[in-house]
């Protein structure tokens, strides 16, 4: 199975996938004709909208009908990007009162993902939410319920499951073809630190203490705001939670551990000692799981995910795999080889079990697993000690000083 042999099978099941949704088919107490489009919300327009954006206009099965953001900017632009039909709103809960959206995709900064989901969930809607999906351990058990709670259809929007050399890489993996895997590595980068700006009034237009929701407050700083937010703890998790929840998202899967997690977590960090960001800037992580295997995360190394297993290993990251036999990359699977869900492109698979109402490819629990291992990776960095992990019941064994780190509350009025 080369890899021009799977971008053309990706095409082909992409084209079949957009077919699909183009025939009736019900959600909730909606029923849809053939023709009929599903009516999409945007909650969030900043950067990573430039991706979601314009595949949601140039789909022919579904509508945008209101866009949603926080800053006067970006949500004139989107508007008018979508056109004058398209509502806009500063806030999304006035968006989530329309019966006319079916659906939402939420590209809200880390600490607003949990509010908008819920919120959504309840208000009738199925959502795409991007990673990391939390800012805490606590908020993503307390989201997988309210999906659960409400029979919504959630797309984690961890996009390389829906990539053929990620799926491929865990298919070789899953299917013995280098053996026992003992260790994966997983390298992600490091943030920066040490930078600093004075705090300012806000620009015109953005209402910075409704970005900021939840979070403590603080005065505007252009270093928190927009892209800056990655690297403060009050919002997001560093690379742990930005490239870590796609790269270990991917170690995951590779390991089968989808509805589980490791049991002991080692982690170092080198923080910031001057400057506003507040983040680890360089790291390592053990991760130890009840079978035995490590997965070892890191700045430093070689970007992507490598799988080591007794008989050989397997190298991925985006576009490109390197396995050790050379000649696994092409390898032809058997009928007792383990497939994975086949999954051509993220939104797609979203559309398509929008309409057969079965979970996607990165499902709710997934994504809350996948960003627990980043948020255990955080709190042992963040303690300085190594610690001891239950995922069955999501609590640290025998050490409530660790487990007042799995939620932290919310600013007044906003809460779970």
């Amino acid at each position: 199975m080369t890899g021009r042999q799977n971008r053309r099978d990706f095409l082909r099941r992409v084209g079949q996938g957009a077919a699909g949704l183009m025939v009736p088919y019900v959600v909730g107490s909606r029923a849809f004709g053939a023709n009929e489009r599903l009516g999409i919300g945007i909650i969030g327009c900043g950067g990573i909208s430039g991706w979601h954006l314009p595949w949601a206009l140039g789909h022919k099965a579904v509508q945008v009908l209101a866009v949603c953001d926080v800053d006067t900017d970006r949500r004139e632009s989107a508007k008018e990007r979508v056109g004058e039909q398209c509502g806009a709103y500063n806030d999304y809960r006035e968006l989530l009162d329309r019966s006319d959206i079916d659906a939402v995709m939420i590209l809200t900064p880390d600490h607003w993902h949990t509010l908008n989901s819920i919120h959504a969930c309840e208000a009738g809607k199925d959502v795409y939410c991007e990673k990391p999906l939390t800012l805490t351990i606590g908020e993503g058990r307390a989201l997988t319920n309210t999906v659960r709670r409400y029979g919504r259809v959630f797309q984690t929007g961890s996009m390389q499951r829906s990539s053929w050399e990620f799926r491929l890489a865990c298919e070789l993996v899953r299917s013995g073809r280098i053996g026992k895997v003992h260790t994966v590595r997983v390298v992600i980068g490091g943030a920066p630190g040490g930078d600093y700006a004075p705090d300012e009034p806000p620009p015109p237009g953005l209402d910075w203490n409704l970005w900021l929701g939840p979070a403590p407050w603080s005065p505007y700083n252009r270093l928190r705001h927009p892209y800056g937010f990655r690297w403060f703890y009050d919002y997001s998790g560093g690379k742990m939670t930005d490239w870590g929840a796609h790269h270990n998202d991917i170690a995951q899967w590779g390991l089968g551990m989808d509805e589980t997690g490791p049991v002991w977590i080692d982690g170092r960090g080198v923080f910031p000692t001057e400057g506003l960001y507040d983040v680890a800037m360089s790291f390592e992580i053990t991760y130890e799981y009840a079978t035995g295997q490590k997965v070892i995360c890191s700045d430093n190394g070689r970007f992507g995910i490598t799988f080591e297993g007794d008989d050989g290993w397997v190298w991925v990251t985006r576009g490109d795999i390197e396995t050790s036999p050379k000649e696994l990359r092409n390898e032809v699977f058997g009928p007792g080889d383990e497939r994975l869900y086949f999954s051509g492109e993220h939104h797609e698979d979203w559309l398509k079990c929008i309409r057969t109402r079965e979970r996607p490819i990165c499902d709710v629990e997934i994504g809350h697993r996948s960003v627990t291992v980043c948020h255990l990776g955080n709190i042992s960095m963040r303690t300085g000690r190594k610690l001891h992990w239950d995922p069955a019941k999501e609590q640290f064994v025998d050490d409530e000083d660790a487990n007042r780190w799995l939620s932290r509350p919310y600013r007044a009025p906003w809460h779970l």
